[in-house]
């Protein structure tokens, strides 16, 4: 079974924009959404573009603030400031990755908790751990939810993740710890890799290495969730951690690159900003 993300994407960006059409009625405005780009990477801009159109179909308001590479962390923190204290702004997002002069732990924890819609945010990590109310990381969420809807049984489960990211790794680990699976994190350098990802009834590969999961790491019968998008070195297109040719025919169910994952990082997205706007309505 492919597990398709664009299918399930499309179905939520339809129940999220009917939710938000009320929105104007009961609160008077609809969300707010503010990205922040700095520099022109073009996989950068791709994945903004993508926000902005999940954003309009969904019926949200987003506006892009483009920067250059150039800008000073110092002059950065001061636009998240202003977007701190806007109180017509719900969401605030900045594009990773930054340029090599710019800390992006400062930037992340400039950013309000309560507005900061990727999850990143140190103290939506604590409270993710502790179990407490906070914004889900996008991508984690994303594969939870990816899971369920393919009525795939997380609990009791063997889960092998490989990569320990506090964007993907270490906090869809929690995610799938809180549904009751056993879990173990590994990583890309992990000695016998194999041999621990062969127990798995569910792996999560999020390392960045193009097809370096490949079909001997895997059980037959297998669940297999590729988050990584890389370009073949061969073919130059895109292609995940695993090896999709070779794992599918395995594999019980698999997700694809591109079409998996990715469109469920950006919905998240969408549904973590209706969610920041709806806390402050309380």
């Amino acid at each position: 079974m492919i597990i398709s993300g664009k299918e399930l994407a499309l179905s939520l960006k339809q129940e999220m924009a009917q939710e938000v059409k009320t929105f104007p009625e009961k609160y008077g405005r609809v969300p707010q959404l503010t990205v922040i780009l700095v520099g022109e990477d073009p996989g950068s801009v791709s994945y903004v573009t993508g926000k902005a159109k999940a954003s309009a179909e969904v019926g949200i308001a987003n506006t892009t603030i483009r920067k250059p590479a150039t800008i000073s962390e110092e002059e950065l923190l001061g636009i998240i400031d202003e977007l701190n204290n806007d109180d017509a702004v719900d969401g605030i997002l900045v594009q990773l990755p930054l340029p090599k002069h710019i800390d992006p732990d400062k930037v992340i924890a400039a950013i309000k908790a309560e507005k900061d819609v990727d999850g990143f945010h140190p103290m939506n990590v604590a409270r993710l751990w502790l179990k407490q109310d906070c914004v889900l990381p996008c991508t984690p969420k994303g594969i939870i939810k990816l899971l369920k809807r393919a009525n795939v049984e997380i609990a009791g489960k063997e889960v092998v993740v490989v990569g320990r990211s506090n964007i993907v790794g270490l906090p869809v680990s929690k995610l799938l710890l809180n549904e009751n699976a056993t879990v173990t994190v590994a990583h890309s350098r992990t000695k016998d890799l194999a041999s621990v990802t062969r127990r798995a009834d569910i792996l999560v590969v999020a390392i960045g290495k193009p097809k370096f999961v490949t079909a001997d790491m895997v059980k037959p019968g297998a669940v297999v969730i590729d988050v990584g998008v890389n370009r073949d070195p061969e073919t130059n297109k895109l292609c995940g951690d695993v090896d999709f040719a070779a794992i599918e025919p395995i594999a019980s169910a698999i997700t694809p690159v591109p079409g998996g994952v990715g469109p469920m990082t950006i919905t998240c997205l969408m549904e973590n900003t209706i969610e920041c706007f709806l806390r402050k309505q309380k």
